[in-house]
């Protein structure tokens, strides 16, 4: 079939087609093709809502503080941190930036140090912990205590308990022979070096930058414990 040149002429009934009647002809079967999807397209379902938000899920832990155990319930979202700070008033640990990269929060859960604000609450049921709370023995000062004191390690006070948890901790790993980075002599005996110190506490930060006077605490508690020994 031949499409004539001229849109103005008729269908001269010979077989010629005009561009007007192609034009009219194919906008006839698009409308078609329109009317007949456009059922189909009232049947598509459309998607289900989301289902209603669960509520908190609740749970009952038993956390054995400073010696004590302590039963509560808590959101199973609540950190550790919250737990002692909010639901059992262990004010010590502090809330620094809550990304763990402060160690304001430094806690002892079986002996080993740990950023609370890390750890959720329900994973340490029937666990021991220890807060800076639990360091003294009656209004006997744990020796870190009062070496913080002795050499005035710190300003404000704010990064003191996650400092001095903190330092609990190390000087234990120490004693367990537990290497740092900065380690030369695994088998080595005798007082840390304050390069050992300062790598092993570089996880607690102190914002009024009292780093030499709490490496000085450290260290002369660990002289006077033995260091690794």
């Amino acid at each position: 079939m031949k499409f004539e040149d001229h849109p103005g002429e008729a269908d001269d009934g010979v077989g010629r087609l005009t561009r007007r009647a192609a034009v009219q002809s194919g906008a006839a079967l698009l409308g078609v093709s329109c009317s007949l999807a456009a059922p189909h397209a009232q049947t598509v379902s459309a998607p289900p809502a989301f289902a209603a938000e669960l509520p908190p899920q609740r749970m009952q832990v038993q956390l054995q503080i400073n010696g004590t155990p302590h039963r509560l319930e808590v959101d199973t979202r609540t950190t550790l941190l919250d737990a002692l700070r909010e639901n059992l008033r262990f004010t010590g640990s502090k809330k620094g930036c809550d990304h763990g990269q402060c160690g304001a929060c430094t806690v002892l859960i079986e002996g080993r140090r740990i950023n609370a604000c890390l750890t959720l609450a329900v994973m340490h049921d029937g666990d021991s912990i220890t807060t800076i709370e639990g360091l003294a023995q009656g209004e006997t000062l744990h020796p870190l205590q009062q070496a913080f004191l002795d050499h005035d390690g710190f300003q404000c006070g704010y990064c003191t308990p996650g400092q001095i948890c903190s330092a609990a901790g190390m000087l234990a790993e120490v004693r367990a022979g537990m290497p740092s980075h900065v380690t030369r002599d695994l088998g080595a005996n005798g007082p840390l070096t304050e390069a050992e110190i300062r790598e092993r506490m570089s996880g607690n930060i102190c914002r009024c930058s009292a780093y030499p006077n709490i490496v000085a605490a450290i260290k002369d508690v660990s002289d006077a414990s033995g260091g690794r020994s």
